[in-house]
């Protein structure tokens, strides 16, 4: 989605801007360190917000912009994420 919102966004065609990478960076570490690893729900449903609040701000913007966009890039994984997010998570 970082790649999505930043090559469209910041004209930076393949690669990603500063700002971008840190955030992509960021967004990699909270992964890496998530509590719930492979059973990971999506961020709406977690939890647990691992984000510091500004992160958190930058991101929301990110998925609001790339998210409507995912569809033509990666239909199968949009379509795998709005069904994650639909289903009720276990306890």
């Amino acid at each position: 989605m970082i790649e999505i919102y930043c090559g469209n966004l910041h004209d930076t065609g393949d690669s990603l801007c500063i700002d971008c990478t840190h955030l992509s960076e960021y967004a990699e570490q909270r992964l890496i360190h998530c509590p719930f690893g492979g059973n990971k729900p999506t961020c709406a449903q977690c939890e647990v917000h691992c984000y510091s609040k500004d992160m958190r701000a930058q991101i929301r913007t990110v998925m609001k912009y790339a998210g409507p966009r995912m569809l033509l890039r990666h239909p199968i994984m949009t379509v795998r994420h709005y069904i994650n997010e639909a289903m009720p998570r276990e306890k």
